[in-house]
């Protein structure tokens, strides 16, 4: 009996550590940070070096995005090899020469079959010098890309009420959407937006 009742829990606890493996597996989720900084009275700071930039008036974050199919499908072609550097295309990297971070003043619903931003204003800004940043490794940390790009004077003056990231400055996929009200940029003011991406445990 005593045997027996042993493997009866050594079974058990296998059981309970392969059920508790796939549920964290199962667990996985994509997932964004981002921060908006307003340097709303400091002028067109954009072709400023970073390091000489003030304390921002007012810092704006949160979390929550959701992926876009098209999105989803231009990652995997990528990871299969049928990416490409040349802009403009479906499959473009997100890379620095390519990727944008776009806002608008739509507060319509994220559906994942959209393909752009849903404002009837709206504005794409390229990435910031050095942007997007990735870590490569297989270390903690590993599993996130940090986009970020700047609006100037005449830039996204408007409500921005929605914001995704582009492979291109018109068209292509956008990789994600989020609706979150962040203020209304005014007339000469800069304001950045950067984005952190992760894909990893809930």
């Amino acid at each position: 009996m005593g045997i027996q009742h042993n493997q009866d829990v050594s079974r058990l606890t296998e059981k309970a550590v392969l059920e508790a493996g796939i549920g964290q597996l199962e667990r996985l989720v994509w997932h964004a940070k981002w921060k908006v900084e307003k340097f709303n009275s400091h002028g067109d700071l954009k072709n400023v070096p970073r390091e000489l930039w003030p304390a921002p008036d007012e810092v704006v974050e949160g979390e929550g995005n959701m992926l876009m199919y098209g999105g989803a499908s231009c990652l995997w072609e990528c990871l299969e090899g049928n990416g490409t550097g040349t802009g403009g295309q479906v499959l473009t990297f997100f890379n620095n020469a390519n990727a944008y971070i776009g806002v608008g003043n739509s507060a319509a619903a994220e559906v994942a079959t959209q393909n752009d931003l849903q404002g009837a204003s709206k504005d794409r800004q390229v990435m910031e010098a050095t942007y997007p940043i990735h870590t490569d490794g297989e270390v903690n940390g590993a599993d996130d890309v940090v986009y970020r790009s700047v609006w100037g004077s005449g830039e996204g003056e408007f409500a921005w009420a929605e914001w995704g990231v582009f492979n291109g400055s018109t068209g292509g996929r956008m990789l994600n959407r989020k609706v979150a009200a962040l203020g209304t940029k005014g007339a000469g003011a800069t304001w950045t937006l950067t984005v952190t991406l992760s894909l990893g445990a809930a």
